[in-house]
């Protein structure tokens, strides 16, 4: 049995299609499931099961001689939410508990990072163990991240023991994701893609309105992120769980950073539009903590892992985001 936490959300709701896709059946789904906008996610999915993800760490106990691997890609992603405590919680300590069970149980654990652990890009952005510790996110959803990243090598001695004295998971990865876009986020709101609110705006007043650069170093719309399709995101998912490269946390974009402007662009033209393009100022309780730019040092993914397979291109991902999807609202 494979377990997907966060199954009912954007990328897990992906992953479990692409597990069915791959053959696999017995796939455990753990989430809240208290929204509606999200349980069309799991709609015609194949499923062995479901677990609220507060039932999960005594139904784990229970039942680990069933479980083959974890795949935690559950959190909390609100980059706009202060309070630590919901992190500490969600993101933190439910990870912790995750890691210790699939420890002792010797189970394969593979969990979800993120870019925001990079903030403003001081220390690069490489996936070097030697210097996560030292990155300095910008926001509490960042900083959750970024404290499970540093637990986890802290944790791990050079004889590859706990410092409790158990072993860890017989394999394990977290993926810093960057920026993920594509099927399966439309509950997701302000958290949503800038493709998806594009092709929204777009609907309803003919244009788009981008974030204009409050930095002088950057113009507006060149503000710059690595945009990742979810079905590539996916896809190294998969193959780290059939694979099982060297356990390590790896980075997972397309190591090309792409400026909104040109996802706006695409956008429109996706949906064989002209451009419309306009500036409003960044919202001020975002502003401060605005990342300008991120790209992913994929050197270790290639070289390390072994994952050779192309990512999507931005252009070639958006068509295929809206055209198959966003335009009658199709889950993948």
């Amino acid at each position: 049995m494979i377990v997907v936490t966060g199954a009912a959300g954007f990328i897990g709701s992906c992953m479990v299609r692409r597990l069915n896709d791959a053959g696999y059946r017995d796939i455990l789904v753990v989430d809240d499931f208290s929204r509606p906008d999200k349980t069309r996610n799991l709609e015609g999915k194949k499923i062995s099961g479901e677990v609220h993800r507060n039932n999960f760490v005594r139904w784990f106990e229970r039942n680990h001689n069933d479980v083959d691997a974890v795949l935690h890609i559950g959190a909390r992603t609100d980059t706009t939410e202060i309070d630590t405590a919901i992190f500490d919680d969600l993101n933190l300590e439910y990870s912790k508990a995750l890691w210790m069970l699939c420890s002792g149980y010797n189970k394969p654990f593979f969990y979800a990072s993120s870019a925001a652990t990079y903030g403003l890009g001081e220390a690069g952005y490489a996936d070097d163990h030697a210097t996560i510790p030292a990155l300095r996110p910008l926001n509490p959803y960042g900083q959750s991240k970024q404290d499970f990243d540093v637990w986890v090598l802290q944790t791990i001695d050079s004889q590859g023991k706990t410092a409790g004295g158990i072993a860890q998971p017989p394999a394990w990865a977290g993926f810093k994701f960057f920026n993920v876009y594509g099927p399966n986020e439309y509950h997701k709101g302000r958290m949503a893609s800038v493709i998806f609110h594009t092709a929204r705006q777009i609907k309803a007043t003919g244009g788009m309105k981008l974030f204009r650069s409050h930095r002088p170093d950057f113009k507006d719309g060149e503000q710059s992120r690595d945009f990742i399709y979810v079905k590539d995101v996916v896809d190294v998912l998969l193959f780290f769980l059939e694979k099982s490269p060297p356990s390590a946390i790896y980075n997972l974009g397309t190591g090309k950073a792409r400026t909104f402007l040109d996802l706006a662009t695409g956008t429109f033209r996706a949906l064989d539009l002209t451009p419309e393009i306009s500036f409003i100022d960044t919202p001020a309780d975002i502003r401060d903590t605005y990342q300008y730019f991120t790209e992913a040092d994929m050197h270790k993914m290639r070289d390390l892992a072994g994952y050779h397979q192309p990512f999507y291109g931005l252009e070639e991902g958006i068509e295929d985001y809206v055209q198959r999807y966003l335009k009658e609202e199709k889950v993948y």
